[in-house]
């Protein structure tokens, strides 16, 4: 296992930071998007946040705020697009109003005193209207954003291009809002400006879903678009294994979610210039940190040895 040196980029005392997703645009500025200015992991005030750098990453920018929505802003990811569109994904949560008093037990009277107070001030059919997950663009690198398009379902690192241009967002639909649970696929054909349903992953099983969440997709050099899935079943800590699914036809279709030898969630996928598949997610078990695995057959096997050492 190779360990490669680390700093921190970003720090807001006191405050938690979470979840962030990284693009390289064509102008060589790299972009890292986040939920910031946070409580805690579970909250009401996530902002969906920014930072830039112009010099591959020696320096960063002040902290821009794109989304300061009256729920919790969470997930965040971006890509640039074949046309230079930033194209923004995140979603909304409600989670921090689910059992009140354990939360107050936890962080005290003061922290959920004022989340309830929070709260209090709309009524639950405007939090419902607020609830989901969404899409924005920017035309001009991020100095303005368009208005947030609500699509079917979220996942942390958002879309993924595919080489005959279309957008294609895999996500996991938020069930207070579709009453399902599942992995749907999504896809663009205007650069993000709308969004249809083209397909669902299936589950190993119809009580499986429940334990599927954060998708990422990458499309392999032979057209094959691979998916890989946390899996993360709270009484079973060892099974934790990320699935994987593919299409063989552009996204319509796609094969049941099986698991792999790779475990650790979330999953980000990406494709490099020698076809080669790098998969990296977080390993959350001692010794806890970030890890990656290679795939030389476009995600047919994983080379694992080491990985986990």
């Amino acid at each position: 296992m190779t360990v490669l040196s680390c700093r921190p980029i970003l720090r807001q005392p006191g405050r938690y930071v979470g979840w962030p997703t990284v693009t390289l645009t064509r102008q060589g500025e790299l972009l890292v998007v986040f939920s910031g200015d946070r409580d805690r992991h579970i909250c009401p005030f996530g902002k969906t946040q920014m930072i830039r750098s112009r010099d591959g990453g020696r320096r960063w920018s002040d902290v821009e705020t794109i989304n300061d929505g009256p729920l919790d802003d969470r997930d965040a990811g971006i890509i640039e697009t074949a046309r230079g569109t930033l194209l923004l994904t995140w979603f909304t949560s409600l989670a921090y109003a689910e059992d009140f008093d354990n939360r107050r037990q936890a962080y005290g009277d003061a922290v959920v005193n004022r989340w309830s107070a929070h709260l209090a001030r709309n009524t639950d059919d405007y939090w419902f209207r607020c609830l989901g997950s969404w899409v924005r663009r920017s035309e001009d690198g991020g100095r303005t954003w368009g208005k947030p398009v609500r699509v079917m379902g979220s996942a942390p690192h958002g879309a993924v291009q595919l080489c005959d241009g279309r957008l294609l967002y895999v996500g996991r639909t938020l069930r207070a809002i579709y009453r399902r649970e599942a992995i749907l696929v999504q896809v663009s054909e205007d650069d993000g400006l709308t969004w249809d349903v083209t397909g669902v992953i299936p589950p190993p099983s119809p009580e499986w879903m429940r334990f599927l969440s954060e998708p990422h997709a990458v499309e392999c050099e032979d057209g094959r678009i691979v998916v890989m899935i946390r899996c993360r079943v709270k009484a079973a800590h060892d099974t934790s294994f990320l699935h994987q699914s593919e299409s063989l036809d552009g996204g319509r279709t796609w094969s049941v979610a099986r698991p792999t030898a790779v475990w650790g969630y979330p999953p980000h996928l990406l494709r490099r210039r020698n076809g080669t598949l790098l998969l990296s997610f977080g390993h959350r078990r001692e010794p806890f940190g970030e890890r990656a695995v290679l795939s030389a057959d476009g995600g047919r096997t994983w080379d694992v040895a080491g990985a986990f050492q």
